[in-house]
């Protein structure tokens, strides 16, 4: 396997944590957290963010209506961010962060700051590419956000729970992402 990570096992222990997960607690879905954070530092700036509430069906409300959905659902979880979800998030940047430390996988030198493909196309530099990847993401997680779930929520949980909607969105993913790397690779 020259030191790379098997795909078949990986693509395993994957499901086996997504079936966990939906089985005992709920779907996986990340992007809603990054929400949450938002709401948790703007609350620490402005006491009008959250504010308790017995009427709303959670008990907390909030002048922002996406934190106000679900009768105020998000809006709790910025109040009290100690939850499943968002420890799973905190979790996967621990658990990235100490499989660093214990010799996870290593790339080459060069291939720290990009990958070959990526210097062949648009050289050494770093910069480029981390201001790519950072936008980029950004882009992804407006869309997430603007779609009412990321990957791993529409996706992975989606169509391991046999979702209609799961399945139109990963068509949709890679109907749109592989046009999106032949345009930017230029490969055939």
């Amino acid at each position: 396997m020259n030191g790379q990570l098997n795909w078949f096992k990986g693509g395993l222990l994957l499901g086996a944590a997504f079936l966990v997960a939906v089985a005992f607690v709920k779907p996986i879905g990340v992007s809603t957290q990054f929400v949450i954070a938002d709401g948790i530092v703007w609350n620490l700036f402005s006491d009008d963010v959250i504010r308790e509430d017995p009427e709303s069906k959670s008990g907390y409300a909030s002048p922002n209506a996406y934190l106000n959905k679900s009768g105020g659902k998000y809006a709790k979880n910025v109040a009290n961010p100690v939850n499943y979800s968002f420890v799973f998030v905190i979790a996967m940047v621990a658990g990235a962060l100490l499989s660093s430390r214990l010799g996870g996988p290593r790339p080459a030198a060069p291939d720290r700051n990009a990958p070959e493909v990526w210097r062949q196309r648009f050289g050494e530099a770093p910069a480029l590419r981390y201001m790519t990847v950072f936008f980029a993401g950004l882009l992804v997680l407006f869309g997430a956000r603007l779609a009412g779930g990321c990957t791993s929520g529409h996706m992975m949980s989606g169509m391991m729970q046999t979702s209609l909607s799961g399945y139109l969105f990963a068509v949709g993913a890679f109907a749109a992402a592989v046009p999106a790397a032949i345009l930017v690779y230029k490969r055939k």
